[in-house]
Order: structure tokens, then sequence, then C-alpha cells
């Protein structure tokens, strides 16, 4: 089934890029929070970052990003869908999040396994739909070893699957880079992960996902070229992504929602 997912997503895309049609032919979502922005010197905002609101710390950020889940928790919306990871997340623009959804974006630049596992109290004064998750880039980036990225893992599905039993959590596997034309400034720790190592830490992260009877979307084929790197049209600087990378994520989420969710 997922195969013919990121086929039709492709599709999707394809035709959008083909036809000159407007990308909004999806459902928009009630999008919270699009323009934000913070400081992480691990995880540089993307080339073609949205505006900024003002830049902060870490803590702050975090701060941040709790009362405006308090604020929303407050208005009791339905299907509240939160968008859970590191930049590749944080700068997903909100006009392009599918509909049918109040979505949030949880996502802080530079996040890590164990610094997201943290924050996750965060979403207990919620009543969330549904997560979607996806981090680990910046661990393995960083020198985090498999082992520990797991178990990080496996303590974030503990807490969600403890503290929110009714919540869809959608794992995303973790994406390819392109390493060998990336322009990112720290294009040699790049060079120093394998995408295959990568590929390796998405078959446990669906494991986990089947562990905890969550969801898996694979996202990692239809981003990936016939090397099984990052595709250079999808990307700003060989780690984040460009509008089109962020079409066939959309593409892909909308259509894994309307099948599994």
């Amino acid at each position: 089934m997922m195969n013919g997912i990121l086929f039709v997503a492709l599709l999707m895309v394809w035709q959008e890029a083909s036809d000159g049609s407007d990308p909004s032919v999806l459902p928009q979502a009630s999008a919270a929070h699009a323009e934000q922005s913070t400081i992480a010197p691990t995880d540089p905002a993307p080339a073609a970052a949205p505006p900024t609101r003002k830049k902060l710390t870490y803590e702050q950020w975090v701060t941040l990003l709790g009362q405006e889940l308090n604020e929303m928790a407050n208005k009791h919306p339905e299907h509240l869908t939160i968008l859970l990871g590191d930049s590749l997340s944080l700068w997903f623009p909100a006009e392009l999040l599918p509909g049918r959804r109040v979505w949030m974006n949880q996502g802080i630049s530079g996040e890590k396994t164990h610094t997201l596992l943290s924050r996750l109290h965060l979403l207990d004064v919620a009543e969330v739909d549904t997560v979607f998750l996806m981090i680990g880039i910046n661990d393995l980036i960083w020198g985090q070893s498999d082992q520990q990225v797991l178990k990080n893992y496996r303590e974030i599905m503990d807490y969600l699957d403890s503290q929110h039993p009714q919540t869809n959590v959608v794992v995303q596997s973790i994406l390819p880079h392109g390493a060998e034309t990336a322009t990112w400034e720290s294009r040699h720790l790049l060079l120093e992960l394998p995408n295959e190592r990568i590929r390796t830490m998405n078959q446990s992260l669906q494991a986990i996902a089947k562990d905890y009877d969550a969801h898996y979307l694979e996202l990692y084929p239809i981003f990936s070229n016939g090397e099984g790197n990052l595709r250079p049209d999808l990307t700003t600087d060989g780690l984040h992504l460009n509008r089109e990378g962020y079409l066939v994520w959309r593409a892909a989420i909308s259509l894994y929602s309307q099948l599994e969710l």
C-alpha cells in the first residue's frame, strides 16, 4: 500500500509542476504559527526561510511553544495535529499543510531526540488527535550512536503511548541527505554520515512503530535519487527542503492520512 501512496504522491507533485496549477488544490488546514524562527548553531535555517518573528534561545523557544499549546488547548479544536521535530518540520510552509486538520508546528531547529523527549510534557494540556514525528537526523550528524538514538526514540514512544493513548502517532522516516553536492556549512559532517546508515536507522524506526502499534510513513524513497541521496531538485542546501520538497512531503502526508488515519 505504501508503494502506491508514494507513487501517487509523486504523480500529484509532478502534475502540479507540469500544469502550473496552484498547490492549494488540497484543502488547507487551520495552521497555527507559520512564521517561526530560532537560533540553533547546530542547524542553520534553510536558504529560503520564511519571515522571522524573533530570535530566541532554545529555552525561550520551548516556553513559547508551551504557551501556544496552552492557548490552542483552551479552544478545544477538533483534529488537532502536531508537527513534531527539528528544522525540517519547523520550516514546513503553513499554507502547504493538508486540510481538515488544525495544525500546530512544534518543530525546533537543531532538535535532537533527547531534547525532544524533555519537552513532550508540553503536549499534555491538549487533546491531540495526531502527531507527525520526524526526529533523528541531528543526532546522527553530531555524533550520537545509533543505540542511543533508538533508546531515546523508544522513550519518546513510551511517553506518547502512556500519556496520549488515544493519539495517532505517525513515525516518519529520516530523510536522506545530499552531501556530495551540499552547500550546507557543515557539509563535512554529512560526508561522514552514509545514507546507508540512515536507511538502516529507518528500518529500526519502522520496527519501533510496530512495537507501539503506531503508524509508520516511509518517505525516504520519494526524496532519494538513484544513488540513494537527497534529490537536488528538492533541497536548498543538501539537507533542508525547498518548496518542491515540501510539496512532495505534503502530498505523502495527505494521502497517508486519507488512507490510514
